[in-house]
């Protein structure tokens, strides 16, 4: 290894994870009691209790239990009567599956740029966008890492211009705002129970809602749009969307732990805050104010004028070491090299191949210039500048304190 600082270090006896799944037993307990009932199909005690449970936690009128959080943002697309050519303002910086949904349906995602507040779809942006492309009139949004967007100035806007909002809010399932919890302030809301979120059923999600109407229709559309005959009669498309009663039985088991996990995730956020202080990063923001984030994910953005030079292409990158100076490309290969997983900052929308030709707005107006002057050397993209600097840190809530201390101590090492 080049840099002779990161060697006085030995590799972890064990990987440090990114975020991967904590249990706890009574997961296996609920496992269990499908197998021993027979209910290994898509209903069950299960389902029917984590359905009932996680509407009562989030404040809705019905949480639908589906497959992924994926299969209810599809389903959430289809109930706000999003169509072939409909233009779609979506989150900018965020993982693809908040958009492949409103593609699967036909429409046209145009994506707002992020403020660095929260790391979020700009409201400023997204103002500009009602000007420029008048006719829309969905809004899809995620909150980023378990970090509410500013939902209040989020939804007047969908409200001023007659918008549906659908939420996404995957990464931010226990997360507050102004009191209220994600998911609940759009129109529909969805949450998902992936394996590295923080709360798991190893797949999973639900599509929240308080329209009974749009509940009902969920569960024929997850259930190939079966209608209510002696037969199998079907007169609309419908889908294998629904959650299994096995893995609603690890989600039973999970969720009294929610607390628990959003108390230990926030520890490592403020481990990590102190560890770098006096180093050129900063952490992942939030509005104090309004919001407290679920923590799932802890994240560094460095400083501009501490950045060495760091190039990436589609499917690879390099950098040029320089001293007192880093790059995301060099920790997240020395974390790796030491046997700990971080992330890249997800890679915003607008950057990626299938969806360069979509439309891209700025709170300048329209970002593709903007884009192309970042590219330059300018950072007027908002979102492609915390893509550059920014990287995920190892979130885990089994990480013990000095495996913590240790990454901290990597990640200072690359700036000396």
């Amino acid at each position: 290894m080049a840099f002779t600082q990161k060697n006085k270090f030995k590799p972890f006896d064990r990987k440090v994870w990114l975020a991967s799944p904590t249990m706890h037993g009574d997961e296996l307990k609920w496992m269990t009691d499908a197998y021993n009932k027979n209910w290994m199909s898509t209903v069950g005690e299960n389902i029917d209790e984590v359905e009932r449970a996680v509407a009562a936690k989030i404040g809705c009128g019905y949480a639908v239990g589906l497959a992924t959080g994926t299969s209810a943002l599809h389903l959430a697309v289809r109930l706000a009567g999003i169509k072939r050519g409909d233009g779609v303002f979506c989150s900018d910086m965020t993982f693809s599956a908040t958009v492949n949904p409103v593609v699967y349906e036909g429409g046209e995602p145009i994506f707002i740029d992020t403020e660095r507040d929260t790391w979020n779809m700009d409201p400023v942006a997204l103002e500009k966008a009602f000007e420029l492309y008048p006719d829309v009139k969905h809004i899809v949004f995620a909150n980023l890492y378990g970090t509410p967007a500013k939902m209040n100035e989020v939804c007047e806007i969908a409200k001023k211009h007659g918008a549906t909002v659908i939420e996404d809010a995957a990464e931010s399932f226990g997360a507050t705002y102004d009191g209220r919890q994600t998911g609940t302030f759009g129109d529909i809301g969805i949450i998902s129970f992936n394996g590295n979120k923080i709360i798991t059923g190893s797949a999973g999600g639900m599509l929240l809602t308080d329209d009974i109407k749009q509940a009902n229709k969920t569960r024929k559309w997850s259930t190939q749009s079966r209608e209510a005959a002696a037969w199998y009669q079907h007169e609309e498309i419908g889908y294998n969307y629904r959650m299994s009663n096995v893995i609603a039985g690890v989600v039973r088991g999970q969720l009294p732990y929610l607390e628990e996990h959003i108390a230990k995730k926030r520890a490592i956020y403020e481990r990590y805050r102190k560890g770098f202080e006096g180093l050129p990063v900063n952490m992942n923001p939030y509005d104090g104010a309004h919001s407290v984030p679920n923590f799932w994910l802890s994240c560094i953005i460095i400083d501009e004028t501490a950045m060495c030079k760091q190039v990436r292409g589609d499917g690879d990158s390099c950098y040029i070491k320089e001293k007192g100076k880093s790059c995301p490309t060099e920790i997240l290969e020395t974390l790796a090299s030491f046997n700990a997983e971080g992330r890249p900052i997800w890679k915003p929308m607008h950057m990626q191949p299938v969806f360069r030709m979509n439309g891209f707005v700025t709170r300048d107006g329209n970002g593709r210039a903007q884009t192309n002057a970042y590219i330059a050397g300018g950072c007027a993209d908002v979102g492609a500048d915390i893509f550059a600097r920014g990287l995920c840190l190892p979130s885990d809530i089994k990480m013990t304190a000095d495996e913590q201390d240790k990454v901290i101590e990597i990640v200072r090492a690359c700036f000396e």
